[in-house]
């Protein structure tokens, strides 16, 4: 049994073997790029990038318990690259001084990297249904608000006692990974962003989006090159109805029809039952698409439910909404290294072939955080069925991640 233990062994910790994923000297590089170098110099770029992954990784309810955690792991920190802890004042200011366009170039090129180190990651993924035969690509946009709070915030005001910011998200469908994101406040409408996340789209592709994100000289705009979209019906649009097509009688589809939208736009409204929360509701879908059945539209809509469950991923087990800093430059770097987290966790899963679900990855990373174990193959054994259970989570350490 000694043996088996000690083959699991590792010289660098959970948090380290994660850190490593990055590229040398990618975080150095960036900060000459941006003309960072004289900003928190006390702290270097590499150690602040790696204090806001442990944030992340462990919970940490603010500032000082992210920073007294790492003073008590000093040691193992300092194996990472040379890392060193942050007091809580340096923190502070590095997440207020260093440009944010520094974590955003680090999490594209940090993913552009691992797409060349394993070709496949990121790749198209087998769907089911009637998506199977789809060979263009299918784009989810949508957006989530973080609540902060008004008091501390005037640059995020959103209501009158009310402050937050908006992450706007393109992700792309095959492979669950973003393909462009906007960070700003919650001020500006989705349609205001519409244009901007839908830019890069090629003739062919398939673009599904909320009504939230409906202005019909955008959608007009699409249509002219080349690109599928498909929404909800926005109420107050004015139409007229050129063509009804016969729908089954008792089927989920209750009506079909061409119209023509106030700025000349020919499209397609889909009226259908569809079942929310085991209940069935009915529903009015818009596309530009004439020639599918109605009823393939309506799945290509309930898709869209995947971008729900990465803000999900986002929000609620990397725990975005807990957030060590409150300017417009902090915010930012929060929301940046939360999607560069979640990209490394999918990585892994995606390398060990990981068959549970992120929740369980994440939580089982987050409990071994500063053991020395060899993280490939605790993830290739890892399992309640069967097996060793000597990596499962212990209660304590959801709670007290520097004692564990």
């Amino acid at each position: 049994m000694k043996k088996h233990l000690n083959s699991a062994r590792s010289k660098f910790t959970i948090l380290g073997q994660l850190c490593n994923l990055i590229p040398p000297h990618l975080v150095s590089s960036l900060a000459k790029e941006h003309k960072a170098e004289g900003k928190a110099r006390t702290f270097s770029h590499w150690s602040h990038v790696v204090a806001l992954i442990f944030g992340k990784l462990s919970h940490a309810f603010g500032l000082n318990d992210l920073c007294d955690a790492l003073q008590l792991y000093s040691g193992p920190l300092s194996a990472i690259r040379g890392a060193t802890p942050p007091h809580r004042n340096t923190l502070s200011h590095a997440n207020q001084e260093r440009p944010s366009q520094m974590a955003e170039d680090l999490f594209w090129r940090t993913l552009e990297h691992l797409r060349q180190q394993s070709p496949g990651f990121g790749g198209r993924r087998r769907l089911s249904g009637r998506l199977r035969r789809f060979q263009a690509a299918i784009h989810l946009v949508d957006s989530t608000t973080i609540e902060l709070v008004a008091n501390c915030m005037p640059w995020a005001k959103h209501r009158r006692r009310k402050a937050a910011a908006k992450a706007h998200v393109r992700l792309d469908f095959h492979s669950l990974l973003p393909a462009y994101v906007v960070v700003d406040t919650a001020r500006e409408s989705d349609a205001g962003r519409a244009r901007e996340l839908c830019a890069g789209l090629k003739s062919g592709e398939i673009v599904v989006f909320d009504r939230a994100y409906v202005d019909r000289k955008h959608l007009k705009a699409l249509s002219e090159r080349g690109v599928v979209w498909v929404t909800r019906w926005k109420e107050g649009m004015v139409c007229d109805v050129l063509e009804r097509k016969a729908v089954p009688p008792e089927g989920k589809i209750l009506s079909d029809e061409w119209i023509a939208l106030s700025n000349g736009l020919s499209a397609r409204r889909i009226r259908a039952l569809v079942e929310v929360d085991g209940k069935e509701r009915e529903m009015v879908f818009l596309t530009n698409q004439l020639d599918w059945a109605a009823s393939t539209v309506v799945e290509l809509y309930k898709v869209r439910w995947e971008i729900e469950v990465f803000f999900k991923q986002l929000k609620q087990t990397l725990k975005l909404c807990d957030l060590m800093g409150y300017s417009a430059n902090a915010i930012r770097w929060q929301v940046w290294i939360a999607l560069l987290v979640h990209l490394l966790l999918r990585y892994l899963a995606w390398v060990h072939e990981w068959s549970h679900s992120f929740v369980r990855l994440f939580a089982l990373v987050r409990s071994q955080i500063w053991q020395t174990l060899d993280l490939p193959e605790i993830l290739r054994r890892y399992g309640t069925a069967g097996g060793s259970y000597r990596n499962m989570a212990q209660p304590e350490q959801g709670f007290f991640p520097q004692f564990c």
